[in-house]
């Protein structure tokens, strides 16, 4: 049986070695070595390993980049986190970035991600349900306020004909859902890799839909505003180091994925190689700033508008900076 994922301890890497054209400083670091160690937040879920390999593949040491890292559940605790300015640099999908810009000014730096086919509204298998509507006077867990919540409760319901009040919503992190399922408190859950392969895969569970047609959920590194401001060196090199998780997200794709699953099974999980890689692979990671974003951004913020989850359409010019990520890919 799946146990909650405690979260991580705080661990700080100590780093030394330069990194290509970067400047450098006194005694050969680059000059951002001798500044502040840089606080990066992460998700515990799927979407959240990318980063995860990043801090155990020791390239941010050979950029010369000190870290200490923050896990939490999801992305939208990482973006409360660097509102409240505890957290230097964190990812997560669209919606979150959205919110966090309306309400910390929060920069997107890099895409890093699509996530889409990793998340999966779920029902217990007991039940036999196979479509949304079917989850009418349901008890539906969701972790209330993430990006995958928002999509459900904002578009996914709404066009099944669920109102709010037509099912109950059950506030949970998505670490505790496959356990709620089991348990049957719940009825259904809207979770991502690798919860969902977990409870397929014990047959708690089976899947009505996942998200890549309704939204492919593209994932973005964002910054505060006063990182940008003090540390625009840093964020470029930190961006090459991904530029290289990206190439070999795609070349050794086999070590990766066992880096992960050693997370997992570290936690108490007990997965094979294989579930893990088959979740993994769901994850569609390229680094990059693609040019025609806005559009996308545009639709989710005029949603989150209407539903006075922020309170204003962002200045995209402000949210929105590829700047970085085009100095990190001219090397």
């Amino acid at each position: 049986m799946t146990k909650p994922i405690d979260m991580l301890t705080r661990r700080q890497t100590l780093a030394g070695g330069g990194a290509g054209l970067i400047v450098l400083g006194a005694g050969g670091l680059p000059s951002f070595a001798q500044a502040a160690t840089l606080r990066q937040g992460y998700q515990t879920n799927i979407w959240g390993m990318p980063t995860y390999y990043l801090m155990k593949s020791g390239l941010l040491e050979k950029a010369g980049i000190k870290t200490q890292d923050f896990a939490v559940a999801s992305g939208n605790l990482t973006m409360q986190q660097q509102v409240a300015r505890q957290v230097d640099l964190g990812t997560y999908a669209g919606q979150s970035f959205i919110i966090g810009h309306d309400k910390g000014q929060l920069i997107a730096v890099a895409l890093i991600e699509h996530v889409g086919r990793t998340v999966r509204v779920m029902a217990r298998k007991d039940l036999g349900i196979t479509k949304i509507e079917d989850l009418k006077g349901r008890k539906i867990a969701n972790q209330t306020g993430s990006s995958i919540g928002n999509v459900f409760v904002d578009q996914i319901a709404p066009k099944a004909g669920l109102k709010k009040g037509d099912f109950q919503e059950v506030r949970m992190d998505v670490n505790n859902m496959v356990a709620a399922l089991a348990a049957k408190t719940v009825d259904a859950m809207v979770n991502v890799e690798p919860y969902n392969a977990i409870a397929e895969g014990d047959g708690i569970a089976t899947s009505i839909m996942d998200y890549w047609d309704v939204d492919k959920m593209p994932v973005f590194m964002a910054a505060t505003p006063d990182f940008v401001e003090k540390q625009p060196d840093m964020i470029v090199a930190y961006l090459k180091a991904w530029l290289e998780v990206g190439r070999r997200f795609k070349s050794d794709f086999g070590q990766v994925s066992d880096v992960v699953h050693g997370f997992y099974t570290s936690k108490g999980y007990t997965m094979s190689k294989d579930l893990m890689a088959n979740a993994l692979k769901k994850v569609e990671v390229n680094p990059g700033f693609p040019r025609d974003l806005e559009p996308y951004m545009k639709e989710q913020a005029e949603i989150l508008l209407r539903e006075k989850k922020i309170a204003a359409i962002p200045d995209w010019k402000k949210a929105l900076r590829p700047d970085f990520m085009e100095k990190a890919i001219k090397g």
